[in-house]
């Protein structure tokens, strides 16, 4: 647990975000909006301290003692979820609309597992891409911390999905429509889906969590993202650890303004841009982006940009689309080090595209610019040898600006290539070119 009382929490909102920006590099700064970007909002002094109660069964819903609690310290308090005792949620909880509160668990929120058919019909629809919640978080000035565990006893849904693609599985953790916020401390275990969505938010920052879900049998945990930013600016992701299935963080539409810094990604699919461009009817876009200090393990990737073609392309029978507009811009990834990862570095506008000479002819219309890999290094595996990486546009007039410096990525044989199309390779840093293309990771 992070030591977080309210006078260093309020610090930690208020210094450790602008340490962070100042120390970025110049030319990050000047393209974003404010001087202080990753400004989150300090937490004033609580006045008044409510206990969560909790049945402590297993079995028992909890889910109105919790709201009970957090009404009655909305405003200016502080709500405990008591060390020892489980906390039941088997019905969804909406603490949307809060204000200058500090949720303190110390305890276990237990999302139970026993009945997918009633979360089918009852958990909260998140808007974009299928996905779900348990309950919603949101408001202003709001900081959950603590040493505590949110389960999501997440097997259940992973063994369902096998045979039911359309199965709609819940994020653990989500925070819609806060201005002003932290979630630090927390351990999280076998989320259903995604862990975290930070959607129609700003200056929110998560720090020092512990991510993990892994599943038990052949039935694997897919979809299960680290974090997954959606139409959210000034947030900051830091000082985190990750083990799962799927992207360690995403930047899903409409993401600008984002920090990611010392992270340790284990078995995901890498730190993503996207995927954008899928609906025809959106203008997604993803700018001011910085991704430094990472460490990524046993990975599909390592640094990666996912955009679909402007052609009707399917991922899968549950994930189709193309032919949408928007914009890539500003994103750099500054120290990485890599180990067993398929593709160190990936670029596609062929995304849920199988045949890249069709997305030749269908060029993307999400454009990609001015995007800076830097200071990256590692291994790659044996999936895609001798290629370390995958830099591929739809057309050069729909990518450029795209560079490399200092980035030194092999295979366990030695071997550096790069598969490079419709990209400028002069300004790649002299990586090793190729045309010779052995597609893009489908992950």
């Amino acid at each position: 647990m992070l030591a977080l009382t309210t006078s260093s929490l309020a610090a930690l909102l208020l210094l450790a975000p602008v340490a962070s920006s100042v120390s970025v590099a110049e030319n990050f700064l000047e393209t974003l909006r404010t001087p202080r970007p990753f400004h989150a909002l300090p937490s004033p002094n609580r006045n008044r301290t409510c206990v969560a109660e909790s049945h402590n069964d297993l079995k028992t819903d909890d889910a109105e003692n919790i709201l009970q609690a957090v009404q009655d310290c909305n405003d200016g308090g502080h709500v405990i979820f008591a060390e020892k005792q489980t906390y039941t949620i088997a019905s969804p909880l909406n603490l949307t609309g809060l204000s200058s509160i500090d949720l303190d668990i110390q305890g276990t929120l237990s999302f139970p597992a026993d009945n997918l058919t009633y979360w089918q019909a009852n958990s909260f629809d998140l808007q974009y891409q299928n996905a779900t919640s348990f309950f919603i978080l949101g408001g202003s000035d709001i900081n959950v911390y603590g040493s505590g565990v949110v389960q999501g006893n997440g097997q259940a849904w992973w063994d369902e999905y096998v045979n039911n693609k359309k199965l709609k599985r819940p994020v653990l953790f989500a925070v819609v429509g806060l201005q002003g916020g932290s979630v630090s401390g927390l351990k999280m275990r076998n989320s259903p889906f995604w862990h975290n969505i930070i959607a129609n938010s700003s200056d929110v920052v998560y720090s020092g969590l512990d991510l993990f879900s892994t599943s038990n049998n052949g039935n694997f945990e897919k979809n299960t993202d680290g974090w997954d930013i959606y139409r959210s600016e000034r947030i900051t992701i830091e000082n985190s650890t990750i083990t799962n299935g799927d992207d360690c963080v995403s930047f899903k539409p409409n993401s600008t303004s984002i920090l990611v810094q010392n992270l340790r990604c284990n078995g995901t699919h890498g730190i993503s841009v996207g995927s954008l461009g899928q609906y025809p009817s959106r203008i997604d876009y993803v700018q001011d982006i910085l991704v430094r200090n990472i460490t990524m393990s046993h990975s599909s990737e390592g640094a990666r940009i996912k955009v679909w073609p402007d052609a009707y392309s399917e991922k899968s029978a549950a994930l189709t689309g193309g032919g949408g507009r928007g914009l890539v811009r500003n994103v750099t990834y500054d120290g990485m080090v890599l180990d067993d990862v398929d593709y160190g570095l990936t670029i596609t506008q062929c995304y849920g595209q199988d045949d890249e000479e069709e997305c030749f002819q269908h060029p993307s219309k999400l454009n990609i610019t001015d995007v800076t890999f830097r200071n990256i290094r590692g291994r790659t595996n044996r999936v895609f040898s001798p290629i370390v990486a995958h830099l591929v546009c739809s057309s050069p007039l729909t990518c450029w600006g795209i560079t490399a410096e200092n980035v030194d990525i092999r295979t366990v044989n030695g071997s550096n290539l790069v598969t490079c199309r419709n990209v400028d390779e002069s300004l790649l840093g002299g990586l090793n070119c190729t045309g010779w293309s052995k597609g893009y990771n489908p992950a």
